[in-house]
């Protein structure tokens, strides 16, 4: 009876844990991520060797690292893929209490590479932006005390959770990143109303994120050209957007041909945030839409597999996952074509950037373990005559 209840186990002991792990996986997200990954070796094989040539590297440089990170982040994925949701707790909360002081450290130790913004660690051969990790560990955390606030004499994990995300956005804001502090702000939100947030509350926190924004415009120099860049009617085609929309247009439906586009010799970063643009202008309309799709499919399948889930943390923290991981696709792509102001922001899995692409790794690692098939939540779906 005890298993009945509480969940009866997956397999016997002597079942070989491979099998089973494949059995329970996702394998349509584990192939769309795969098919994003490889695609973005593609068009760092297009974007980056005319940079490389330009900063003194050897013309695969930036490719050949990107592999590297690449690798990296799938061996991660796999590996988290394979554990249990206490696992990925506690492997979460730990993580996120390093990243935390990561970030709270860097107006000390960081910097910014003159970007204007103190988002890194330099290590000499490489640099860390530890926000990118703080992400999916914050997610975990916060699903870890929305779902204990929910138990009989529980924590006020909404609470802590809430508080929680205030400081992280103050930090990141101080950098600053308004896009990631966004981010964050996002899938606490989302997690919070699948966590059974009444309507006025979420009004309640749509009216402090338009409080804030208009805070951060009346003080910010950086996130106020921004906004009054996205909003100028006139876009200059000698900035970076101007560049960006260009160029999609330039591709067409079918794009110019691999290696003719021109969007990568005059952006700097058309190998990172704006690698859509990249995409498009040399391989067309068709392969953004199928990047889209590719996107949409792990988003899609995620929250239909969540929607049957009975463990609560494993509810918040997948659907917390996915849609920030959705979400950020959106912003890079919005950006690119001048729905959203611009914002320095990585496409998950294709744009260079090894921070971005081992912490996007954790992210999906995670969220294939929280989605994984486990037979006691149809067993108590059985029970109750669903």
């Amino acid at each position: 009876m005890t298993q009945m209840v509480h969940g009866a186990p997956y397999a016997a002991p002597r079942d070989p844990v491979l099998p089973r792990w494949w059995r329970s996986l996702d394998r349509w997200t584990l192939a769309c991520i795969l098919a994003l990954v490889a695609i973005g070796l593609i068009l760092g094989l297009a974007a980056s060797p005319t940079l490389a040539r330009r900063n003194g590297l050897p013309s695969f440089h930036y490719v050949e690292r990107q592999a590297i990170f690449a690798s990296l982040a799938i061996c991660v994925m796999l590996v988290l893929s394979m554990m249990t949701p206490r696992t990925i707790r506690r492997l979460g909360t730990i993580g996120f209490a390093f990243a935390f002081v990561a970030v709270a450290l860097l107006p000390v130790l960081g910097t910014d590479f003159g970007k204007g913004a103190t988002r890194w660690y330099s290590l000499g051969f490489a640099s860390v932006q530890p926000s990118e990790f703080l992400k999916p560990c914050f997610v975990v955390t916060a699903a870890w005390l929305m779902a204990g606030a929910a138990q009989p004499g529980g924590i006020p994990g909404r609470a802590l959770s809430f508080g929680l995300t205030l400081l992280i956005v103050a930090f990141l804001a101080l950098q600053p990143d308004f896009g990631q502090a966004a981010l964050v702000l996002f899938s606490w939100g989302v997690m919070w109303f699948v966590a059974g947030a009444s309507i006025p509350l979420i009004a309640s926190l749509g009216a402090g994120v338009v409080a804030f924004g208009m805070v951060a415009y009346g003080n910010s120099e950086h996130f106020a050209r921004r906004i009054d860049g996205f909003l100028n009617p006139e876009i200059d085609p000698r900035t970076q957007i101007g560049y960006a929309t260009g160029a999609i247009r330039e591709g067409g439906f079918f794009g110019v041909g691999i290696g003719e586009g021109q969007v990568k010799v005059r952006l700097p970063d058309a190998h990172t945030d704006f690698i859509i643009a990249v995409a498009a202008e040399e391989f067309g309309l068709m392969m953004v839409m199928g990047i889209l799709a590719l996107f949409g499919i792990v988003v899609v399948r995620s929250l239909h597999r969540l929607l049957r889930e009975r463990d609560a943390f494993a509810r918040l923290a997948g659907t917390g996952m996915v849609c920030a991981f959705g979400v950020q696709a959106l912003i890079n792509t919005g950006v690119a074509v001048r729905l959203l102001p611009a914002k320095g922001m990585t496409l998950p899995f294709v744009s260079y950037g090894g921070s971005s692409l081992i912490a996007t790794g954790i992210a999906v690692g995670t969220l294939l373990a929280l989605t994984r098939h486990r037979p006691q939540g149809a067993l108590v779906d059985a029970m109750e005559g669903r």
